[in-house]
């Protein structure tokens, strides 16, 4: 858990991860990145971290609402929620 701490900048008081705000994020899943022009695709899950992650949503809470909407276990969607991170962190989607 604190690789994703020190990897992924969250917020050492609230464990929440800032997305960077000019990002847009269509309901069908298409994100676009106006700083550089890039776009992406994602499926439901995906546009739903993002969702959270611009509404300020913790890490946990992340978590416990997609385990809910999505129903799949809490350490599957851990493990997944750490992959997506990375991605986020590598298309530059992320705050530093």
């Amino acid at each position: 858990m604190a690789r994703f701490q020190i990897l992924f900048s969250f917020d050492k008081k609230t464990q929440v991860m800032k997305i960077n705000k000019n990002i847009a994020i269509s309901e069908s899943g298409f994100i676009f990145n106006p700083s550089n022009g890039d776009s992406f695709s994602t499926n439901a899950v995906g546009s739903e971290i993002i969702r959270h992650l611009k509404d300020g949503s913790s890490k946990e809470e992340i978590i416990s609402e997609l385990t809910k909407t999505f129903q799949i276990d809490a350490s599957t969607l851990e493990k997944d929620l750490g992959d997506f991170f990375l991605m986020l962190q590598n298309y530059q989607l992320l705050n530093e």
